[in-house]
């Protein structure tokens, strides 16, 4: 027979292994699967650093659920290391939104952009302002205390507008279809949409960064 001290042993064991397995599996997260979690695209693009882990996030200034994932996405990238290479794409599916990519652009080439990204999008989604034309948005940058005169001359640029150009094309040969969509190593493809939550698609991406390290950031 087994003495009451030993089985009171074993029943605190089985607790402490049935708490212990519990934790690791809190810890793995949820199940991250190809196909319902992210895609792989059929032709990968390529990557601009070697040696990264390269995240490329495709938005929209004017998209609600590009603003609504903005916090998640920027308490992912503070936890991140330095082998992770992070940039913005615009993407304008209509003609009459270039005028926001080339904002990004413009912003970006005044040293502004980390300073006004933010309140882009808030004046856009909280203050209702649509800021469609080049007087509207010169405007509204001139009102964050940027001279007038100086962004709109980056606006203008032929820089500028290769650069919002390009971004169109980017998006398409990346097939992005809906935003925000994120892109890991010009192979992997996951978003809120895609994985069904903002939390699932930040899993997926720590899944997807793993992966693309263990595999010495190949594609």
């Amino acid at each position: 027979m087994i003495s009451f001290s030993k089985r009171l042993f074993l029943s605190c064991a089985s607790i402490a292994l049935a708490i212990s397995l519990s934790g690791i599996a809190k810890a793995q997260g949820p199940k991250i699967e190809e196909g319902f979690d992210y895609r792989v695209m059929p032709v990968p693009q390529p990557v601009e650093t070697k040696g990264k882990v390269e995240v490329i996030e495709f938005f929209w200034y004017g998209c609600p659920h590009c603003y609504d994932f903005e916090p998640e996405l920027k308490a992912w990238l503070k936890r991140q290391p330095k082998d992770v290479s992070f940039r913005k794409v615009p993407v304008a599916f209509r003609d009459d939104f270039m005028p926001h990519s080339q904002l990004f652009y413009a912003l970006e080439a005044i040293g502004k952009g980390d300073a006004l990204n933010d309140k882009v999008m808030y004046a856009m989604h909280k203050e209702n302002k649509r800021l469609m034309t080049e007087n509207e948005i010169a405007d509204w940058v001139a009102s964050q205390g940027v001279d007038r005169n100086t962004f709109l001359a980056a606006y203008r640029s032929f820089a500028v507008i290769s650069k919002a150009r390009a971004a169109r094309q980017m998006a398409d040969a990346y097939r992005i279809d809906g935003v925000p969509t994120i892109v890991m190593q010009g192979r992997y493809v996951t978003s809120p949409s895609i994985a069904g939550t903002k939390a699932k698609s930040i899993v997926a991406m720590d899944f997807l960064e793993e992966k693309i390290r263990k595999n010495n950031y190949k594609q």
